[in-house]
């Protein structure tokens, strides 16, 4: 097949990529109107599959906390700990979507954690108590994290009918889902949610000691 005819082949493809799918944007606000940051916007196709993503994302350690405080990833994505505090971490979950565990060390694991089951995994590290991170798990390409103004925006969903998901770690109760119906075209969906979000609890660090994790 010559070039111009491959490119004469590919260019309506190429058109129905760009024109047949669109943005969700998602404004997630608190009962009193505070915009809510970390909630996950996930779009789950009512019917079908999506596509599977191979990606590598990650998580680190840093003047002993977890950043982000929050990820969202996609299942069988492989997660990366490294370690950019000068002292050692033990970090760990007991939750059943993943249970692992990467005892006291520095740097960067040999290896990244493979989270291949959907579902919701809480981080913690056995020498720092007051450390926490979560990780939602889901099936689905289509998802977004919201920022400090509470917007999610997730890009590039195709034509068709989806189940709207909202998750937060601090939620006191579960985010009704609803359907929602994605048309050809540049124009965005926009949605204003509300969750019930308390804020989060602060967590003082103790002092560095000199020698000691």
């Amino acid at each position: 097949m010559s070039l111009a005819r491959a490119a004469r082949w590919l260019a309506p493809l190429f058109l129905c990529a760009t024109a047949c799918a669109a943005n969700i944007e998602a404004s997630i606000f608190s009962p009193t109107g505070q915009p809510v940051e970390d909630a996950a916007v996930v779009i789950e196709p009512v019917a079908g599959t999506t596509p599977r993503r191979q990606r590598t994302v990650t998580i680190e350690q840093r003047d002993r906390d977890f950043i982000p405080y929050v990820t969202v990833i996609q299942t069988g994505t492989l997660v990366e700990f490294p370690n950019r505090d000068p002292f050692k971490h033990h970090i760990y979950s007991f939750s059943p979507a993943k249970v692992f565990e990467i005892k006291l060390y520095a740097d960067k694991p040999a290896l990244p954690v493979l989270f291949d089951k959907a579902g919701e995994v809480a981080i913690g590290c056995n020498i720092h108590d007051w450390m926490e991170a979560y990780i939602l798990v889901v099936n689905s390409a289509y998802f977004a994290k919201t920022g400090h103004d509470g917007r999610a925006v997730v890009r590039d969903v195709p034509v068709g009918r989806y189940r709207l998901r909202v998750w937060h770690p601090r939620q006191k109760l579960e985010v009704s889902q609803r359907e929602i119906e994605v048309g050809p075209g540049p124009a965005a969906t926009k949605l204003d949610l509300v969750a019930d979000v308390p804020a989060r609890a602060s967590k003082p660090k103790p002092a560095v000691e000199s020698g000691k994790y």
